[in-house]
């Protein structure tokens, strides 16, 4: 059973940082793409930020100049450092996985980490 485990949320001021982290673990044999993604109250989940298999990094134009997004493939790990946050950044963070099992790619979520920007 594959399992992703977020860490690093929390609270933060207005222009302040955070990192998040996700760790993937258990029994697989490639992870294909990571991302982040958000859940504020009353809203949908929205991606913020992914990492194909090839290296190439999205961004939503929301978070872009702000946030990055890094994945160490060694480690099955990926990390989101996220600078200058502002109260719209408040949400639910959860990293995502898409991992190839039996020739098909499977997604999974993590339990995700609140981030909550206020004054």
């Amino acid at each position: 059973q594959v399992q992703l485990v977020e860490s690093g949320g929390g609270s933060v001021q207005p222009g302040g940082s955070l990192r998040l982290s996700c760790a993937a673990s258990g029994i697989f044999a490639k992870i294909i793409n990571m991302g982040w993604w958000r859940q504020a109250p009353g809203k949908e989940r929205a991606l913020v930020g992914i990492v194909l298999s090839s290296g190439t990094t999205n961004y939503a134009d929301s978070v872009k100049g702000r946030f990055t997004i890094s994945r160490d493939n060694t480690k099955n790990t990926l990390s989101l450092q996220m600078r200058s946050l502002r109260p719209e950044d408040t949400a639910v963070y959860y990293c995502n996985a898409y991992i190839e099992e039996r020739g098909r790619a499977v997604s999974y979520w993590g339990q995700g980490t609140q981030v909550t920007v206020s004054s």
